[in-house]
């Protein structure tokens, strides 16, 4: 891939790292290479790094001459990325670089995720440590591993690993705007031994295939209505009901925190009823279009005959099938309630995000989150009812608590007055209905002022994902302003 898409952009040192990073493989839980890029940047730099054992890194950048005595600064970021693609796109995410691509004012990817969430912090950050042109105190460069799936990374961190008085975390996305509030989330996980019918030899096979849908960050896009591709499937299939047909596979969506893009099946359909199958799925795509229509406007729904060879011949009971439609209608997906503090803050959700089939098991991946607590564990349970309804095998994983909101922050003030200063204008104060590390690194350092910031970046953890031109060299700017500022403290 050629360099020349970033060329021209400032600033220049970070589009220089932000294109190296992109050249790294870094899916969450294999981020062996963007670690080894940050222990050679470290080396190479003559700047002394540690490791932990989960695989964090920390970078100390030495004060400039006469600011030693300033306050230590933390600048944080996470390595990894969602991984998520284009159905008819080839990537190879283990080894395949991201192909950027410049639109207008837009840095977008080639048919998958671009990796700006949060490539773009973690190159600000290493771009803090080579830029001579501002002054600072000592800086920690705080690299954190698996935050897409858990952030596991964060929640490794030992206690003495930063020793930094304030931390800015590099992981929003919208400019003009610091947030100073994340919700909790944990995933609620069902697993279904698979129950299996006898074949009939005379159905002809057919292919279901959803796509088409926008998808998107489960926490930040979820209030806006978008389509669930699992949701979808399980509604064409309940329409289907009465006819004689069976499933050989099925499957839909591929990560914990992306709202389902995508869904597919395998149907065995007795020949009488090919007909009645074709018109329902037909006036289903119809129905779907007219329902979506301001929020969805390509959706594509296959429904096609299907050669017999290579297919499994290997189908799910009547049983099984009707109990899986229903768990999929009936599981919880979306807005839950919206906070009474926080004007258009969603405060509690729920994603229908995953359904897949391994050797004999199919499991169904849901994730709920919440700036309340109580109301994180309530929504939980109800997809647990549902869960345990249906027999499944229950599965908690991946909790992490909110950040709560404080209001009388000195370096929310602080950083007020600086974009001010900068922009002549008044910045944004928010929570985001998503999970920052914040809620896990204010748990394990409650000495840390923070906030977050960071440039406008749409369509996170989907193929539609883009990162505004403008808004990074205003987010550099505003980052370099922020840290002299606090600088001039002494401690």
């Amino acid at each position: 891939m050629s360099k020349n898409v970033i060329e021209g952009l400032i600033p220049e040192i970070l589009w220089e790292k932000f294109y190296e990073i992109s050249q790294i493989p870094r899916q969450s839980k294999h981020e062996d290479k963007i670690r080894t890029y940050l222990k050679n940047f470290a080396g190479v730099n003559n700047l002394i790094y540690k490791e932990d054992r989960a695989g964090n890194i920390v970078i100390y950048l030495p004060p400039v001459p006469g600011f030693e005595n300033s306050p230590t600064i933390v600048l944080q970021s996470h390595v990894d990325m969602v991984c998520e693609k284009n159905k008819d796109k080839v990537h190879d995410f283990e080894k395949d670089p991201i192909e950027l691509i410049r639109d207008g004012d837009w840095i977008k990817a080639n048919g998958t995720t671009l990796g700006a969430d949060n490539g773009i912090g973690v190159a600000a950050a290493l771009s803090i440590a080579l830029d001579n042109s501002f002054e600072h105190g000592p800086i920690e460069l705080l690299f954190t591993v698996d935050e897409e799936t858990g952030l596991t990374g964060a929640d490794s961190l030992e206690r003495d690993f930063i020793t930094g008085k304030y931390l800015l975390n590099l992981d929003t996305e919208e400019d003009g705007a610091f947030y100073i509030g994340c919700a909790g989330g944990m995933d609620t996980v069902g697993t279904f031994k698979i129950e299996y019918g006898k074949f009939n030899k005379e159905y002809t096979p057919y292919y279901l295939f959803i796509s088409g849908l926008k998808g998107g960050h489960s926490g930040i896009n979820i209030h806006e209505g978008r389509a669930n591709a699992i949701k979808l499937l399980g509604q064409i299939l309940k329409n289907l009901e009465g006819l004689n047909y069976q499933i050989s596979y099925i499957a839909g969506g591929s990560k914990r925190n992306a709202i389902p893009r995508e869904a597919e099946a395998i149907l065995w359909l007795h020949p009488d009823d090919e007909l009645k199958a074709i018109e329902s799925v037909n006036a289903f795509v119809i129905e779907s279009t007219f329902e979506y229509k301001n929020k969805e406007s390509d959706i594509k729904i296959i429904f096609e005959r299907k050669e017999t060879n290579g297919l499994s011949k290997k189908v799910f009971s009547s049983d099984f099938v009707n109990k899986i439609i229903n768990v999929i209608l009936a599981i919880p997906h979306g807005v839950i309630s919206m906070s009474a503090e926080i004007d258009g803050l969603v405060e509690t959700s729920s994603n229908l995000a995953t359904l897949i089939i391994e050797d004999d098991y199919l499991r169904i991946g849901t994730s709920q989150r919440s700036s309340v607590e109580s109301a994180k564990r309530n929504i939980g349970n109800s997809v647990r009812a549902v869960f345990e309804l249906a027999g499944a095998e229950i599965s908690v994983l991946d909790k992490y608590p909110a950040w709560q909101p404080n209001t009388n922050s000195r370096l929310l003030e602080l950083s007020k007055n600086v974009y001010k200063k900068l922009f002549g204008a008044e910045p944004e104060f928010k929570a985001v209905h998503a999970g920052l590390e914040c809620g896990i690194l204010i748990n394990k350092f409650p000495w840390l002022d923070m906030i977050s910031l960071g440039p406008t970046i749409e369509g996170a953890h989907s193929p539609d994902e883009r990162v505004k031109i403008s808004d990074v060299e205003k987010f550099y700017k505003l980052l370099k302003a922020i840290i002299s500022e606090l600088s001039k403290e002494r401690t």
